[in-house]
C-alpha cells in the first residue's frame, strides 16, 4: 500500500447535473463500483476530449492520421515522398499504421504533389 492511499478518507460529493433518468442511474451505477482513482482518470480524460471538440481540432480515426502526415506538406516534399515510396511504407508501418490508411495518405500526397495543396 502506498503512502497516498492512507490518508484517504471518505467524504461526500453532491452533484447538481441535469440528466435524464438513464443518465443518472448509469452515472450511479459507475460511480458505486470504480475506484476514486478511476473515476478521476475518466474524468480528465472526457475534459480533455471535450475541449478538443470544443476547439475543432479532434479527429478520430485514420482521417487524424491522414491530416497529420499530409498537412503540413509541401509540393516538393510530396513529391520527394511519391519518389521514395517503398521507404514511406515502411516508416508508416513502423508508425502502425494499416495499408488501407496508408493508401488514403498516398492519395493526398499525389493531390498535394500535383497542385501544391490538398484541396
Amino acid at each position: 500500500m502506498s503512502l497516498a492511499y492512507k490518508s484517504l478518507t471518505e467524504r461526500e460529493l453532491k452533484l447538481k447535473l441535469k440528466v435524464s433518468e438513464r443518465q443518472f442511474r448509469d452515472i450511479k451505477y459507475y460511480f458505486s463500483l470504480l475506484h476514486a482513482e478511476s473515476i478521476v482518470s475518466g474524468l480528465k480524460f472526457a475534459y480533455n476530449r471535450q475541449k478538443a471538440e470544443d476547439g475543432g481540432y479532434l479527429n478520430v480515426g485514420r482521417k487524424s492520421f491522414v491530416k497529420k502526415e499530409t498537412s503540413m506538406l509541401t509540393k516538393e516534399q510530396a513529391k520527394w515522398r511519391l519518389a521514395n515510396w517503398k521507404s514511406m511504407i515502411k516508416t508508416y508501418r513502423n508508425k502502425g499504421y494499416s495499408y488501407p490508411t496508408i493508401s488514403r495518405i498516398k492519395n493526398v500526397i499525389k493531390l498535394v504533389a500535383k497542385s501544391g495543396n490538398k484541396k
